[in-house]
């Protein structure tokens, strides 16, 4: 069997009920071994290689600053799109080459319909100033998705008299809302525009760090809540590195699709995978990313709980400015 067909039955299994993940991981860890370049250069170096990997836990996950450099995709696939991540001009934006976009929707559909039930029921409102002045943004591209499902979508940028005239329609018309936003764009609006919200979801997904003054997720939740009258904040994790997110309905702890895996590393040795509720770096195995590449090393400080979620706490001191998820717990 080829290499493509081999990937596209493991694509078929990836969204499986009965989906057998350390078994298909390690098929993909060989895989990429063997047909990657980058990965394999990489592993390599780690003295890594199928023979000497037996468990996930084992698997070398590839630093997210890779992807600035280089480009990581299975050698001779075709290239749908590429995803940047967000950022100043002067600096080096990382890039996604995505060789499958039926992935990508499958990915994000599943998991939302799995958090919050069908798009199909709700008005969204995206408030996503910066990112929509960006063509090769994975956040406005999937924010479309969503909005093509849904009964009504509307976005925004710094219009933020608008968006409050937007809500209160819809609230009159007793409509179900989702009003999804940076971080620093949800502030101000609720600065400018607090009310009452009934029937609605606020989701946060972090976002332009250096915007104005750092504050923790518990802190904008609660600023959130308190200018809207919600009991709690949904937040969304991802990045353009990933065609999956995990989602936090309250308190910031977050849940995974069961194709998605976290794993939290040493920050001063990344092939040893530390136990739950200790700190570490947040390593993700996706396996959306089956045509790039599963195995992201991530900048993000972070801990697992025994219940399965887990929780963001900061960035590791050395990264470089990103636009998405840049809030310190």
């Amino acid at each position: 069997m080829n290499l493509v067909n081999m990937l596209h039955d493991i694509e078929r299994d990836i969204f499986n009920e009965n989906l057998n993940f350390d078994n298909i991981t390690l098929k993909l860890f060989e895989l990429h071994y063997h047909h990657n370049e980058v990965y394999n250069k990489y592993c390599d170096f780690l003295n890594k290689n199928p023979n000497n990997v037996s468990s996930i836990d084992e698997i070398p996950l590839l630093p997210v600053d890779i992807f600035k450099t280089q480009k990581v995709i299975l050698q001779n696939l075709p290239v749908e799109a590429v995803f940047e991540t967000s950022g100043t001009t002067a600096m080096n934006k990382g890039k996604h080459y995505v060789s499958s976009l039926i992935v990508y929707e499958n990915s994000l559909l599943k998991t939302f319909e799995k958090f919050f039930g069908s798009p199909d029921q709700y008005k969204f409102a995206f408030l996503l100033p910066n990112y929509l002045e960006q063509p090769h943004s994975s956040l406005v591209y999937m924010a479309q998705i969503l909005a093509n499902k849904s009964k009504e979508s509307k976005f925004f940028k710094w219009d933020y008299t608008s968006l409050s005239e937007t809500i209160e329609k819809w609230q009159k018309e007793k409509s179900k809302i989702i009003l999804w936003g940076v971080s620093f764009a949800l502030l101000e609006f609720a600065e400018k525009y607090p009310m009452k919200l009934e029937n609605a979801i606020i989701i946060e997904t972090g976002g332009m760090k250096g915007r104005r003054e750092e504050i923790t997720r518990s802190e904008l939740h609660n600023k959130l809540k308190s200018a809207f009258g919600l009991d709690s904040i949904a937040s969304e994790y991802g990045m353009t590195e990933l065609l999956s997110q995990a989602y936090s309905l309250s308190n910031g702890e977050f849940s995974t699709p069961s194709w998605m895996k976290i794993l939290i590393k040493d920050r001063y040795n990344f092939l040893h995978t530390l136990p739950n509720q200790v700190n570490g770096k947040i390593g993700i195995i996706d396996l959306a990313n089956l045509y790039s590449l599963p195995f992201i090393l991530t900048d993000d400080i972070g801990k697992k709980y025994d219940n399965g979620l887990f929780e963001i706490l900061g960035r590791f001191d050395y990264s470089a400015l990103r636009g998405c998820n840049l809030l310190f717990i």
